[in-house]
């Protein structure tokens, strides 16, 4: 956000008060995030997510007019939770990652490497305000994104499933959990974005860990130190595609494989369950949006 257009809001006529007075910190967040929604709307970032949506759309489109509809994983058209337990939760979790990086990765670090912060903190606006703003214009973006996801994805449901199941209940819980899974995706990407104040290493240390970082590291922990990975964020993910599925997967499951000379190795897979996965994600939502802006109030800018 420039220099001008985060000076804009306090120009703005006060919401009670007297005059001169700024408004409180929930107002001014509000301000603030309406005018760098705005400014998302009008950036390439937004032409960029909106583009990487559309082509995974367009492939997926493609797929399924290619297999005429049956490229779902149990292979049955008639099933609308096996279509979307099959595009949706994999689809949907890609678009909020990176509806993260696009819209979060440099908020706060850009403020410091492109100096706008320098000029914003000598107006009447609190930190918070500023942390809060950002993180809600980017939650409002990245709602964007994956609602133009769901679009295009109901639209294939719409000609494959029919009329009476394209839209089902099991979609809309999906919905609502990865909501939350957005909330805390964002709120640890504006928690790196507060650690760095260079644009380019945020974006670079968000994108590495949320694309491939956390699956490698949850992967290592289960495998060789053996122990449920549920502080790890990508852990919870599985959670999105619950509500598809006639029965829960067992939440820890233990297979034995035998190698060459006659030796056996013990595989342990973990799955959250509903109540973990939420306070898995919920922890992360509100624990980092903290100490994301903690962080960023103790920043000096100079």
């Amino acid at each position: 956000m420039s220099a001008a257009s985060s000076a804009n809001p306090v120009s703005l006529p006060t919401h009670g008060g007297s005059l001169g007075t700024a408004p409180g910190t929930a107002a001014q967040a509000l301000i603030l995030s309406r005018y760098q929604f705005r400014d998302y709307l009008r950036s390439r970032r937004f032409v960029l997510m909106m583009s990487i949506v559309a082509v995974i759309g367009a492939i997926l489109s493609f797929v399924l007019a290619y297999y005429h509809g049956s490229a779902t994983v149990s292979g049955l058209t008639s099933s609308s939770d096996a279509f979307y337990g099959s595009f949706w939760t994999e689809g949907v979790a890609i678009v909020i990652i990176f509806s993260g990086i696009i819209f979060g990765g440099d908020a706060i670090a850009g403020e410091f490497q492109n100096k706008t912060g320098y000029f914003l903190m000598g107006l009447p606006i609190r930190r918070a305000s500023v942390y809060a703003g950002k993180y809600m214009a980017a939650l409002a973006a990245s709602l964007v994104a994956v609602l133009f996801y769901l679009a295009i994805l109901v639209a294939n449901g719409a000609v494959y499933l029919g009329a009476g199941a394209f839209f089902p209940v099991s979609l809309v819980e999906s919905f609502a959990i990865a909501i939350l899974y957005l909330l805390a995706l964002l709120g640890s990407v504006f928690l790196f974005s507060s650690l760095f104040k260079n644009s380019l290493y945020a974006v670079l240390v968000v994108a590495v860990l949320f694309l491939f970082g956390f699956t490698i590291i949850e992967g290592l922990i289960t495998a060789l130190v053996k122990i449920e990975p549920w502080f790890i964020i990508s852990y919870a993910q599985s959670v999105i595609g619950y509500p598809f599925l006639s029965s829960l997967p067992a939440h820890m499951t233990t297979s034995t494989t035998m190698g060459p000379r006659g030796v056996s190795s013990t595989t342990t897979t973990y799955h959250p369950t509903y109540l973990e996965g939420f306070l898995i994600m919920g922890g992360y939502w509100v624990l980092t949006a903290i100490a994301g802006l903690w962080l960023f109030e103790r920043e000096e800018f100079t």
